[in-house]
């Protein structure tokens, strides 16, 4: 049986924007761990002083290291050029709340990172000393604007470090099952960072009152330093160098800024196209804006749980009209929506960047959750598949001579084989009704290898079967049958039930028809029905065996299929047909994947 899971990667992306991401991801990991690593030293204050310089003894080499310092400032130098770039990429601001956060806190950062790092890790270069948490927590709150500046530093830093992490990580269905634990743990960290950091001031007022030279113990002694000759020098190029670093960062922000500005200006005199959306608005946008940014810009709320990255496709839209003047889709949309099995006219809006009008519907209302982006939360979309129905036969009859335990160990052994039998064969479990289920075949493999697949899969469900009464033989008074129908065509595929629990699922004259055909097993007592509609399309030769006709409620024509007494015949009759040439595999696919229409 395929369970659904939530998509970690939608397929491998290329170029700048696989550059980029990479850079993000892994510049931001190291911070974390740095910035971590820190606010729990911070929050061993609450123990003493001397428990923060124990575990920064052992920090503090790792960091100070050539390979540590070029890991942590590499990292933090390239993460703050990527938020500048990502400052510049975004063609509009409007955007949910949390991105507007995260973009916004991470260029705030830098501003109240320069003097601590210049407080710290410079003037110690500069100066010939080696800082303690002694020195550096006397220096934060003995200056009243660094005993405000440091704990909203540390607020920024953490909320901006967690907005990234749980946007990034919320895609992945294990995060979610963690989050019990991490959400604490999220929320502790730096409220102990905080505590442990004033608990450091109480205890330094403590020994000022007791030790009159506490200043001059601040700092390890300077090495190699003239400090009463030198000190005043190194402290006002210490100073000038740490309004220069506040100019470069001005001076970036504010060019991008500018640049901004202008690119705005020139969009708006270039070409233009219109969104005709489905709730009725008609929005004009400037060549170049995504749909997505467009859709956003002019106040129109749409979907995009990852943010307008591709790693999900809850920005996905149906193109009503206009599809033949759309840009061809470029790799990364294409592995995305190759995924969920999209039809042709479904574009994600993050990726289209339209050149002429177009009528686009939204697939996904604007407001959804990561649990969205199940692989098996579709909408409905005609495709050609392979259904099967297998019925379990007078399982009545278990419950007057059994237990009712009895019974639903039975039933869940039966249930448990078939499922087994139906991942093997690249079966997805869709239905059960008491003794019975539905299968479908050919969702993500086309209609040929699906319905090839379905065969397959009835002649392993009857093997299964055959384990289970030969395991139960002291049990059961009579072999455990089943009846399986298989039938191939076209149906509405698409999950359907309750929001917390969807289930993909099928709805048409196929599935009907299905249904019927494993009926027929009980008036031919026989094992297996198989369509000629299903074994025309899997190019299995099935002439041996005895074939049928049945009239099915609803339709004209009767259905033609054949009868299957030993699964061995079949077996037998699906491993000899010859392998289908790659033109009409492909046509197959194509059928199933890109000529679907939307319900």
């Amino acid at each position: 049986m395929r369970t659904a899971r939530v998509l970690p990667s939608l397929g491998t992306p290329r170029g700048a924007d696989a550059v980029v991401r990479r850079l993000r991801n892994v510049t931001g990991l190291v911070l974390a761990v740095y910035v971590t690593s820190h606010f729990v030293d911070h929050a061993l204050g609450v123990i003493s002083i001397d428990t923060q310089q124990a575990l920064l003894d052992v920090l503090l080499p790792v960091w100070r290291s050539v390979p540590g310092t070029l890991a942590l400032y590499g990292a933090l130098l390239t993460h703050l050029l990527l938020g500048l770039y990502a400052l510049w990429r975004r063609k509009t601001l409007r955007m949910p709340v949390w991105e507007f956060a995260q973009l916004a806190l991470g260029l705030l950062v830098p501003l109240l990172l320069i003097p601590h790092v210049f407080g710290t890790r410079i003037a110690s270069e500069m100066l010939g000393t080696t800082p303690t948490y002694r020195s550096v927590v006397d220096a934060i709150l003995g200056n009243p604007v660094s005993a405000v500046r440091q704990p909203v530093l540390v607020l920024i830093v953490w909320t901006h470090l967690v907005i990234g992490l749980h946007f990034w990580l919320r895609l992945r269905a294990g995060y979610r099952r963690a989050l019990p634990i991490l959400y604490p743990v999220a929320v502790t960290v730096p409220l102990l960072a905080l505590l442990g950091l004033y608990g450091a001031g109480a205890e330094l007022r403590e020994d000022a009152a007791q030790r009159e030279d506490f200043a001059s113990s601040a700092y390890a002694a300077p090495q190699g330093v003239n400090a009463s000759e030198s000190d005043a020098a190194v402290r006002a190029r210490l100073a000038q160098r740490e309004d220069f670093a506040y100019l470069i960062y001005g001076g970036l922000l504010s060019l991008v800024l500018l640049a901004r500005g202008a690119r705005r200006i020139a969009l708006a005199r270039g070409a233009r196209y219109r969104i005709h959306h489905a709730n009725g608005r008609v929005v004009t946008a400037p060549v170049g804006l995504s749909l997505l940014e467009a859709l956003r810009d002019a106040g129109i709320p749409h979907a995009s749980v990852c943010g307008g990255r591709a790693r999900c496709t809850t920005c996905r839209v149906r193109v009503d009209t206009g599809t033949k003047s759309l840009p061809p889709v470029q790799p990364i949309e294409a592995a995305a929506l190759a995924r969920i099995g999209a039809a042709a006219d479904v574009r994600l809006a993050c990726q289209l960047r339209p050149t002429k009008s177009l009528t686009v519907t939204p697939l996904l209302p604007p407001h959804v959750t990561p649990a969205d982006l199940d692989i098996r939360r579709t909408p409905g979309h005609e495709r050609r598949i392979a259904v099967m129905f297998v019925d379990l036969r007078e399982s009545s009859r278990l419950g007057e001579e059994r237990l009712p335990y009895d019974v639903f160990f039975i039933l869940n052994r039966f249930f448990a084989e078939m499922a087994d039998a139906l991942r093997e064969t690249g079966g997805y479990y869709s239905t059960f009704n008491g003794d019975g289920l539905m299968a479908l075949y050919g969702t993500q493999t086309g209609l040929a290898r699906g319905c090839r697949d379905a065969m397959r899969g009835a002649v392993a469900i009857q093997a299964r079967l055959t384990r289970i009464n030969a395991a139960l033989a002291h049990d059961l008074p009579t072999p455990l049958i089943a009846g399986i129908g298989i039938h191939a065509g076209d149906a509405i595929v698409g999950t359907m039930g309750p929001p917390a629990t969807p289930i993909l699922s099928a709805l048409g004259d196929t599935v009907n028809v299905a249904a019927r055909l494993e009926a027929e097993t009980k008036q031919h007592g026989c094992a297996i029905v198989v369509s000629a509609a299903c074994a025309t399309a899997a190019a299995v030769d099935l002439s041996r065996f005895a074939q049928h006709t049945v009239s099915v409620r609803g339709r004209e024509k009767q259905v033609t299929y054949y009868v299957v007494d030993d699964p061995a015949d079949l077996a037998a009759a699906v491993a000899s047909a010859s392998a289908l040439p790659a033109a009409v595999e492909a046509t197959s696919r194509d059928a199933a994947m890109g000529k679907s229409h939307a319900a």
